[in-house]
């Protein structure tokens, strides 16, 4: 069994009761890379990217961004 990391973007968005576009302005990401990692469509992720969105939102623990799973 293989193993996947998730980034949560929906749920960062549902939970902030922001916009991919807002967090896009906030974070300096391209809002079609953060759609793919809302939707599961990228494989790698840079972990400046990980670190803006902990900045953007004021997260301090990483699980609340990020998630390994079962394939």
């Amino acid at each position: 069994m293989s193993k996947i990391v998730t980034i949560r973007v929906n749920e960062l968005l549902k939970k902030h009761d922001m916009s991919l576009t807002k967090l896009a302005v906030l974070t300096g990401i391209e809002p079609a890379r953060l759609s793919e990692f809302a939707n599961n469509k990228r494989q790698r992720v840079q972990l400046d990217y990980i670190s803006r969105i902990a900045e953007a939102l004021n997260i301090a623990d990483i699980r609340e961004i990020m998630t390994i799973e079962d394939r």
